[in-house]
């Protein structure tokens, strides 16, 4: 081991990277996640520093996030330090596990890292995990910083292996994501060797061994909230506010720290930080009540802190100080502090609005020609659709509903008992989800559909990577996370085993291919012993460069027979059709286009054509 490289100059890391560093030089043995924005860094980061690791180390990208936390939790009983990372949402696949496991506890340091998306920037929710922790009475850390998100990875380790319970660390996606200087560290060597000793009374925990197991959770956390070293510590002003107090957690501290200091308020008004606002110290809450008329607090997403303070004179979510919903941005926390100070709210110029376009699939995204061919052909469908890059298939008129992952199966097979039962006609019912979501949630959801005799199509559009978190590997790629060799899983055989019969698959490149293999699906669907239908829309995600070099290039042009009607701009919406206003005629940007050919049949004149590079 190199022990220069840990008297090194400051590292410059993002906030997930600092956690991962932070996991490693806690000896930490087994880092185990789902990806999902804004936590995915965070074991990709274990990965890139796993050679600094004193003793064996596990990483895996597990295939959801309950069973991330299972595999952790089972580590965590021989007695060794395990970590598990998902985002917010993906606790809520978690929650099985994680509210028993805080009754039956843990033996060496469980380390769960759950990162929260106030806004919501890239989630289905602006869900506060920090609730979640009250809900379970697991205690929780909340980090105002890089630097401070990677000491408190150690913190919880060691309150973890204290109490024998899990500990929750709810970095928030401003936390994950800003970046900061940091002084590395030495790796602790624990030398740990699994040792599980057999205790069925705990760890098989019957109901009749639980409410003793829940008495002892409860006196674990009202223990906890008389340590002293948990206690919140008030900065105190100058008196220029007497009576007045603003308490602050994660993210919300750092932000009105630095307000006050740019206002040259810092040092003028008593200021206080709370590190764990779950269990929340009880001398604390009694002595805000004592000291102060007047407390605002600021806190993502819910009132947590709020509800156990509990004070009179509080100034918070409750009073309509500070909004119920959306992130508590500088401006947002600004207004709230000049009103609890009776200061006027600093006037800032209304910025133009930036010019763009939404959100849509990228230059030959193989999803893009599926949704297209499912489109034409099936006019009146309903499409339930899931999670991921291909959510943006909503663009294209092929998605009808997002909801949680995995449940776009469910939702399909629910669509269809519900026209099946009225005797008329269904209509067709063209389920999309993604090959990682599949792995994730869609297997059961397909058992059902086929078990309730749902007759749907469901196209799994496998792109060959987890393409919206930064692809990761997916199970049937025979990839582990740090990239070396594993058993694959093929999607097809997983399909039949589920009992599904009709199974296919093609490239949706090959438009007329792939618009027969969705005919064929759909058929089987409407015959007597028909049922659900499986299309697997192959073809590899065009942001590894090797799918383009693999595939053939065409030149795509735009003739003259174009009538500026817009539906090649507007129905299949590739960034790289552009329309020319000066001729009224759609284009194609030759910076932008990839060369795929797909948009061929978007055009209902003809007028898109496409040659082989290197044909005459």
């Amino acid at each position: 081991m190199d022990h220069q490289q840990f008297t090194s100059p400051d590292l410059f890391l993002m906030g997930n990277e600092a956690m991962a560093r932070g996991l490693i030089e806690a000896g930490c043995t087994l880092a185990s996640a789902y990806p999902g924005t804004p936590s995915t860094e965070i074991v990709q980061a274990v990965v890139n520093f796993r050679d600094l690791a004193r003793d064996p180390l596990h990483i895996e990208w597990s295939v959801n996030e309950k069973i991330a936390f299972e595999v952790a939790l089972a580590h965590s009983y021989t007695g060794k330090r395990a970590a598990v990372a998902m985002k917010q949402v993906g606790l809520n696949v978690a929650a099985d596990p994680f509210m028993r496991t805080a009754y039956l506890g843990v033996k060496g340091g469980l380390v769960l890292i759950v990162a929260d998306d106030p806004g919501p920037h890239s989630s289905q929710n602006e869900q506060d995990s920090r609730q979640f922790a009250q809900f379970a009475r697991v205690p929780v850390l909340d980090p105002a910083s890089p630097a401070e998100a990677r000491d408190m990875v150690a913190e919880a380790f060691a309150l973890s292996e204290e109490l024998e319970l899990p500990v929750m660390l709810r970095p928030t996606t401003r936390i994950c994501h800003a970046r900061q200087n940091l002084a590395p560290r030495e790796p602790l060597a624990l030398g740990r060797k699994a040792d599980f000793r057999k205790e069925p009374g705990r760890w098989a925990a019957t109901p009749a061994f639980l409410p003793a197991l829940h008495r002892t959770l409860n006196e674990k956390i009202d223990r906890l909230a008389k340590d002293e070293r948990f206690r919140p510590q008030i900065t105190p002003g100058d008196g220029s506010f007497p009576g007045a107090c603003v308490v602050a957690a994660g993210i919300c501290f750092a932000t009105v720290a630095d307000l006050l200091e740019t206002q040259g308020l810092l040092g003028r008004v008593d200021l206080c930080q709370v590190r764990m606002p779950y269990p929340l110290h009880a001398g604390f809450v009694a002595e805000l009540k004592l000291r102060y008329q007047r407390v605002l607090l600021l806190e993502e997403t819910y009132p947590v802190i709020e509800t156990q303070l509990g004070h009179p004179g509080l100034f918070g979510r409750g009073d309509g100080t500070v909004p119920r919903e959306g992130e508590l941005t500088p401006d947002v926390i600004g207004a709230a502090l000049a009103r609890f100070l009776g200061q006027s709210p600093a006037e800032e110029g209304a910025l133009p609005a930036a010019p763009g376009r939404r959100p849509s699939l990228c230059p030959g995204c193989p999803h893009r020609a599926a949704f297209h061919a499912i489109k034409t052909l099936f006019p009146t469908g309903i499409f339930p659709s899931d999670i991921g890059c291909y959510t943006l298939g909503l663009n294209l008129g092929a998605v009808d509903t997002v909801h949680c992952m995995g449940a776009c199966i469910s939702q399909g097979a629910g669509f269809y008992h519900a026209y099946a039962q009225d005797g008329g006609v269904v209509p067709p019912i063209v389920v999309t989800i993604g090959d990682s979501t599949f792995f994730h949630a869609g297997i059961p959801a397909l058992i059902n559909a086929v078990v309730q005799q749902a007759r749907i199509v469901v196209v799994i559009l496998d792109n060959a990577t987890t393409a919206m978190t930064g692809h990761q590997p997916v199970p049937h790629l025979g990839l582990a996370a740090d990239g070396s060799p594993a058993p694959a899983v093929p999607i097809d055989n997983l399909v039949r085993a589920c009992g599904v019969r009709f199974v296919a698959e093609g490239s949706p490149y090959d438009r007329a291919a792939f618009e027969q293999l969705l005919r064929e699906a759909y058929t089987h669907t409407r015959e007597p012993q028909g049922g659900v239908a499986v299309v697997i829309s192959r073809h590899p995600c065009l942001m590894d460069r090797r799918a383009c070099l693999s595939q053939t290039r065409y030149r795509v042009r735009v003739e003259a027979g174009c009538t500026g009607c817009r539906r090649c701009l507007k129905q299949f919406e590739c960034a790289a059709i552009v329309f020319n206003e000066t001729s009224k005629k759609a284009a194609i940007d030759p910076d932008l286009c990839v060369g795929c050919g797909t948009c061929v049949p978007a055009c209902p004149v003809g007028a898109i054509v496409a040659a082989a590079e290197g044909a005459p």
